[in-house]
């Protein structure tokens, strides 16, 4: 069972939208006191938050749809539905987040960070929020709008100061579990830590963190042994320490070609756009397993060649903790130059440009496209996609009202300038979106009503029939059933047929 994951594909769909109500006030003596329809309540979001608590993305992997709620829908009254409660994701601090195509989104690098990757929809205004001087009882309100629904990638980069790189089996996790409280799993074969492990050190005054990944093998860049998977963890570290094994039994290998060999998968390794390559990190080596007698021997032996090129060199032994306190405090000092010099980069702030919106550019735009019947004029924009997904079509007025939004935006006029007629195939949105046939200048219905004061021909169909309605229309279906029986007599006694007859036609 796994119990480390550090790459997760997340299914997340935000809450929708509440839909508008549409309602009207009555009151004594004022049927038709005004609209008091409520707005719908907004839909939850989705936010991943960095948190220093979490260490993998193994909940995410074991569950990996989530949802936050919807809006709830307005009511009467003026009354406005409830807001979805807003989805609150903890991730690992270190963590990079890309969306399905690959685009890195946001990088959670501080504690604290948060995103919102899925906004919730918004929710629709009632009929009381579209009134205004000429439209004073809207018979139609808004619907809420979908929240985001889609897919985002979580990779974990661990945040470590230094990494301990090299061969399997050549005493990292021992000698992370030796100068720090970490307790990595040990083992005599190779390939014992299939995850990377965190270990926080402490040099005087200098508290840093160590990452140890797994280890490397010749051919790892091109997927021997466990590849360079885990080697994203090493991008953000200051400084690499090469522990190399000084006893090792297998033949052809030695503490100068197991460095060549690492170095040689380092470098393939591409790290991101404007981070520091590996091989021009700072770097120090540790011979290992300075305890065994042959160890103590060869690490004496390939030192000078090291120190040669230009690696401060450490003899070491994870077992009797020899040489770890020299080994500590001088990553220490690693660790403490670099934030120095970060902390001196970052006292120089970067000035904030605010670069306002332009104020002449179109909220939407319009494409001609060929088809089998004709052109097609698409219009792609958010706010005509978000007003064609607010509007129901089953009511004329909200139709009505749509057009009057896009009339306003200058959409019509821009239809003009394409060369679109009456009776043109319009696309709002992408793929299929909501397809329908242009009519210029269309109107809202809600101008076009006339009736007397205190009345609104609306609502006639919502009315319904009283008791003595009701029994008035039942008498009459009774006295229509009774003539027809008393008329089907009087055509019997006159002869104009019999039920011998009738049956012989059968």
């Amino acid at each position: 069972m796994a119990t480390f994951v550090d790459r997760v594909t997340l299914h997340l769909r935000a809450g929708h939208g509440g839909h508008g109500c549409v309602s009207v006030r009555r009151e004594k003596f004022k049927p038709l006191a005004g609209p008091d329809g409520g707005n719908g309540g907004d839909g939850g979001d989705i936010v991943l938050v960095a948190d220093a608590q979490e260490t993998t993305l193994l909940p995410y992997h074991r569950r990996p749809h989530r949802t936050s709620d919807n809006g709830g829908p307005g009511m009467g009254d003026n009354r406005a539905g409830f807001s979805g409660g807003a989805l609150v994701l903890p991730v690992p601090v270190g963590t990079v987040v890309r969306d399905a195509d690959g685009t890195e989104l946001v990088d959670l690098v501080e504690p604290g960070m948060r995103i919102v990757v899925a906004p919730g929809g918004r929710g629709g205004l009632g009929n009381a929020a579209l009134a205004t001087t000429k439209r004073k009882a809207p018979g139609f309100a808004l619907l809420g709008t979908p929240g985001w629904e889609g897919d985002v990638v979580l990779e974990l980069k661990t945040v470590a100061d230094v990494a301990l790189v090299g061969y399997p089996s050549a005493g990292k996790s021992s000698l992370i579990a030796a100068i720090s409280a970490a307790k990595p799993k040990i083992a005599d074969y190779p390939f014992t830590t299939l995850h990377p492990n965190l270990g926080v050190v402490e040099a005087g005054d200098v508290r840093y963190t160590v990452a140890d990944v797994p280890g490397l093998i010749e051919g790892a860049s091109e997927g021997k042994g466990l590849g360079l998977e885990f080697l994203r963890h090493v991008e953000r570290c200051t400084a690499l320490l090469h522990v190399l094994d000084c006893a090792t039994l297998e033949p052809g290998r030695d503490p100068l070609s197991d460095l060549d060999v690492i170095l040689a998968e380092l470098a393939a390794y591409p790290v991101p756009e404007g981070q520091t390559p590996l091989l021009e990190r700072p770097q120090l080596v540790a011979l290992n397993k300075v305890d065994v007698p042959d160890g103590h021997e060869l690490a004496e032996f390939v030192r000078p060649e090291l120190e040669k090129r230009g690696y401060r060199v450490f003899e070491i032994s994870a077992v009797s903790r020899a040489g770890l306190r020299e080994l500590t405090f001088a990553l220490g000092e690693v660790v403490a130059a670099d934030r120095e010099a970060r902390a001196a980069e970052s006292t120089v702030r970067e000035r904030i440009v605010l670069r306002p919106a332009p104020v002449h550019e179109k909220d939407f735009t319009v494409t001609v496209e060929g088809g089998s019947y004709g052109d097609v004029y698409r219009i792609r924009g958010e706010k005509p996609e978000r007003w064609v997904q607010q509007t129901d079509f089953r009511n004329d007025e909200a139709i009505g009202y749509l057009a009057d939004r896009l009339a306003k935006l200058g959409v019509e006029d821009e239809l003009f300038a394409k060369g679109a007629v009456a009776g043109a195939t319009v696309i709002i949105g992408p793929g299929d979106g909501v397809v329908f046939d242009w009519e210029p200048t269309l109107t809202s219905a809600a101008e076009l009503l006339t009736a007397p004061r205190g009345t609104d021909p609306r609502l006639d169909a919502l009315n319904r029939p009283t008791t003595s309605q009701r029994r008035q229309s039942y008498k009459e279906r009774m006295d229509a059933k009774t003539e027809a029986r008393a008329e089907l007599q009087r055509e019997r006694e006159a002869g104009v047929w019999r039920e011998d007859h009738a049956e012989e036609q059968e």
